[in-house]
């Protein structure tokens, strides 16, 4: 398969999952842009699923909420699939994380997953309360990760 030159932007979460949806929002902010050669999607997917969504792209960037407890809600944080290697496990199937199921991808049919993928993430706050408004941290830093997502964009 050739990969088709264009960008793959992805923004993963649930929308009524208070933070878990700052991905989503972010995804919507890139596509109300119309950029060349940008396709974007808004996912609430996992693991293997996330395959047909990057499969034929030459570059994908991966917009999702992240709570590591490391930074303060509304951190915008930059990752390659590389930072994430220590992450890669065999597990059964509906507990693959992202960076394992790119690794999967990539040894089942490398011509078709991206040259690069990263990912833009958002330190969270909340993602148990079930509610369709970010926490304000979140929201507050909206602006910043759109603009972290545009500039991994412009480097590829």
């Amino acid at each position: 398969m050739t990969l088709n030159s264009r960008i793959s932007v992805i923004g993963l979460g649930s929308p009524i999952m208070t933070d878990d949806s700052v991905g989503l929002r972010l995804a919507q902010r890139i596509q109300d842009r119309h950029l060349p050669d940008t396709d974007v999607r808004q996912e609430a997917v996992g693991g293997l699923d996330i395959l047909p969504c990057i499969r034929g792209y030459s570059y994908t960037v991966i917009v999702d909420a992240i709570q590591t407890g490391k930074y303060g809600p509304g951190t915008v944080l930059i990752f390659d699939v590389a930072d994430f290697e220590d992450t890669v496990r065999d597990v059964p199937a509906h507990d693959i994380n992202l960076a394992t199921a790119i690794r999967i991808g990539r040894q089942m049919d490398p011509d078709s997953m991206p040259y690069l993928v990263k990912f833009v993430a958002v330190e969270i706050a909340d993602m148990q309360t079930m509610s369709e408004e970010l926490t304000p941290a979140v929201a507050g830093s909206l602006d910043s990760a759109e603009k972290a997502v545009l500039h991994v964009i412009k480097g590829f």
